[in-house]
């Protein structure tokens, strides 16, 4: 099976939201192709839909002190940070085609990242009762989802070398006795995001046995295009918002 992949850089998170949106819907139409989204955020902090306030641990005037959007979405999960030198990965996979099975969905996800780990000399996990990859009891990759029409949106987040410290002021998916790492802090050195990504792509091909091929650079210039248009649902930056989280 073929997949087109996109590597766009760091993207807003309201922009990346609108392209999964509009992706969304051109997949369940058969517009379109599997697609898989690789990209970086700028500091964000997003809520699922399972998510509790009381998991972000600072007031929304201090998450507007440091600049860091809080956007309540409709994927599964908790809280989490998103922030540059993570690499975020959303794919936009029809499930019709793979036996309309979540469960093993999700477990391809998490293997493409902890064989990606491995590449690395970084030896992750699964938690039986969380989803994510771990290292011992630190989350390195978060995962959330939503499935319309057995078609999936959000997706992954693989901490390579981000700034941890964000991570304080959530419990990172709700957990108040569990960390976040990184690849950067588990091998004690700088990595490269593209050496990571190039890794990623491999090992993601190869579980969910695809062909990735490189899409168009439209697809980049329609997230610039799309800034003026706010089609976002249920998806509410954090200014409207404040009132609940004080």
């Amino acid at each position: 099976m073929l997949c087109y992949v996109y590597q766009l850089g760091q993207v807003a998170y309201r922009e990346a939201y609108r392209l999964q949106t509009d992706l969304l819907s051109r997949r369940i139409n058969g517009d379109i192709g599997d697609t898989l989204l690789l990209l970086e955020h700028p500091p964000t902090i997003t809520v699922g839909k399972s998510g509790r306030v009381e998991n972000i641990l600072v007031s929304p005037a201090e998450l507007a002190e440091k600049g860091i959007p809080l956007f309540f979405v409709d994927r599964g999960g908790d809280v989490t940070y998103h922030g540059p030198g993570q690499l975020v990965g959303y794919p936009i996979i029809d499930l019709k085609n793979r036996g309309k099975d979540l469960h093993q969905y999700v477990h391809n996800l998490e293997e493409a990242v902890i064989r990606t780990l491995g590449d690395f000399g970084i030896r992750g996990g699964r938690d039986r009762s969380h989803r994510g990859v771990w290292v011992k009891r630190r989350e390195i990759a978060a995962i959330g989802l939503r499935v319309s029409k057995w078609v999936t949106v959000h997706g992954f987040a693989l901490n390579i070398d981000a700034d941890l410290a964000p991570f304080s002021l959530i419990n990172p998916c709700g957990f108040s006795d569990r960390g976040a790492t990184s690849m950067a802090e588990v091998l004690g050195r700088e990595i490269a995001m593209t050496a990571v990504t190039e890794r990623l792509m491999a090992r993601f091909a190869e579980v969910f046995q695809v062909r990735l091929e490189t899409g168009s650079d439209n697809l980049a210039r329609a997230v610039v295009n799309n800034k003026g248009r706010d089609t976002l649902t249920r998806c509410s930056a954090y200014e409207s918002q404040a009132t609940v989280l004080v």
